[in-house]
């Protein structure tokens, strides 16, 4: 899920709809994993204070649960790629240390990773969670545990793109109703500032050079187009004044060898020319930036005549 918190600030019981999605999401509603939302409420209301059930519960105050987090890695450690159509599945996973008396198994126990925007977890601009982990015991007190964040593109602006802190949060409603607790009886964990991801906007490149064959010394035009994932309106568009490497690599050879760097224009294309030695490989090669990854296409052969 992801949810944007439109809401400056609020007094008095906040109701879920006080936690707005972003205009893709309107039609039907946040998209929150199972078991998670109300887990995510009580862990930002130990965190804040702010209210986050409905008057009619919201009563009492979590105790703090004898849990931490450590080892926590999203996508593995790797930048998490996002298209224009591919739900996307990042693996997560953490260490659960945690005190004799705290069942980590019962059926209304939760720990998640969330991934957000903002100052800090207790003040977050938007924020995506994980589904509940499942965790296996390496001791009385400690357990490996995954999980998984699902992303959307639908659900993402072109904005989001970029770094994202991380904080970890376990609940232990013990019998209480998750969605209308005595939060007295509820324990709650957080430890924020567990580790950082990136969200990118998933790039193509092509190449071609021409014409094939082609006679030694005579000149080679290699074009190309730089393009990526627009969120807004599912498309691919060129990525423009971006600095890619022609590179060529020898018939016979595995490394590519860089000839000059071009920028692309204002429509992401590319066109450079060069001289025709030996047969081999052409291709374009791009180094990434915060938002988008690294790419290169793969290479074009050119028979040298």
């Amino acid at each position: 899920m992801l949810i944007r918190a439109t809401v400056a600030a609020v007094t008095g019981a906040m109701a879920l709809s006080a936690f707005v999605a972003p205009a893709a999401l309107a039609a039907d509603g946040p998209k929150v994993p199972a078991g998670v939302a109300a887990a995510n409420k009580a862990a930002h209301f130990a965190t804040s204070g702010k209210a986050a059930f409905s008057s009619a519960a919201d009563t009492g105050t979590p105790y703090a649960l004898d849990a931490t987090f450590s080892n926590v890695k999203v996508n593995k450690g790797k930048n998490i790629v996002v298209g224009t159509t591919a739900i996307v599945k990042a693996p997560v996973s953490f260490t659960l240390t945690h005190g004799a008396d705290v069942d980590i198994h019962a059926s209304d126990f939760v720990s998640a990773v969330e991934l957000y925007r903002g100052a800090d977890f207790a003040n977050e601009d938007e924020w995506i969670d994980s589904t509940n982990a499942k965790c296996t015991d390496t001791s009385a007190t400690a357990a490996n545990c995954t999980a998984t964040i699902e992303i959307d593109p639908a659900w993402l602006l072109n904005t989001d793109a970029g770094s994202w802190k991380a904080g970890a949060f376990a609940v232990a409603f013990n019998g209480e109703d998750p969605q209308n607790p005595n939060l007295d009886n509820v324990g709650v964990a957080t430890k924020d500032n567990v580790t950082t991801a990136k969200i990118q906007r998933r790039s193509t490149l092509t190449v071609n050079a021409a014409p094939e064959p082609v006679k030694k010394g005579k000149t080679i035009t290699v074009t190309g187009k730089l393009s990526r994932a627009n969120w807004e309106d599912g498309h691919y568009h060129g990525y423009t004044n971006q600095p890619v490497k022609l590179q060529f690599r020898k018939k016979g050879s595995s490394t590519y060898t860089t000839l000059k760097t071009i920028k692309t224009n204002s429509t992401g294309n590319l066109k450079t020319t060069t001289k025709a030695t030996v047969d081999g490989y052409f291709r374009y090669s791009f180094a990434g930036t915060t938002t988008t990854p690294a790419v290169s296409a793969t290479g074009d052969f050119v028979d040298v005549k």
